[in-house]
């Protein structure tokens, strides 16, 4: 599963091209997307962006786990954790890019 790891730099980069701000000026854009996104989602808040996905904290009951290299139980602490829902939109695309290639080959 080896493809290409998209960074902020790759953003910044593509707003840059896009846009047509300055190169400082798109990764700031991009850092202050980020950070607002950071922010929410650490306040607790349900980040939805449409036709992408949303990103929601939930908590974790404790529960009891096993160590698998001992078998001896162990307590895991609650906890919250966030999770990602991709929407339909981005599913469909990653269908249709998968039909394609399928295709291809």
């Amino acid at each position: 599963m080896g493809g290409k790891t998209l960074t902020r730099a790759d953003l910044a980069e593509s707003v840059y091209r896009k846009v047509g701000l300055s190169r400082t000026e798109s990764a700031q854009l991009v850092e202050m997307v980020l950070d607002e996104i950071c922010t929410a989602i650490v306040a607790g808040e349900t980040v939805k962006l449409s036709s992408f996905a949303t990103f929601h904290v939930r908590e974790k009951n404790e529960r009891i786990g096993r160590n698998p290299k001992t078998g001896q139980e162990v307590p895991i602490l609650p906890r919250k954790v966030m999770t990602f829902k991709a929407s339909n939109v981005l599913k469909n695309r990653i269908l249709e890019t998968h039909k394609k290639a399928k295709g291809k080959a």
